[in-house]
């Protein structure tokens, strides 16, 4: 028992040692290669917040919910330039 608990401490003090010396890494520099002409600059994250300020203290903030699936996600035209495909006659 002694054994395991004095190769953990050699493992643990050892890791740490090594941790020391390691030398200082160089700073990272951004890398404008990567950076093509259809990628914006800030990522394609919003510009601008969703509202331009918080609402006022007091007033009414009304939450809707989404759409159902079958909403949002309609299902597809009997007719149309794709339903042969579907239905296998091609």
């Amino acid at each position: 028992m002694k054994l395991i608990a004095l190769a953990a401490a050699l493992a643990v003090a050892s890791t740490a040692a090594a941790q020391d010396m390691a030398t200082p890494a160089a700073p990272a520099t951004p890398e404008t290669a990567t950076q093509t002409v259809d990628d914006p600059v800030g990522g394609y994250q919003p510009a601008t917040p969703p509202m331009p300020t918080p609402p006022p203290p007091g007033a009414t903030v009304i939450f809707k919910p989404s759409v159902s699936p079958s909403e949002a996600y309609p299902a597809p035209r009997a007719a149309g330039p794709l339903s042969d495909l579907q239905k296998g006659s091609v």
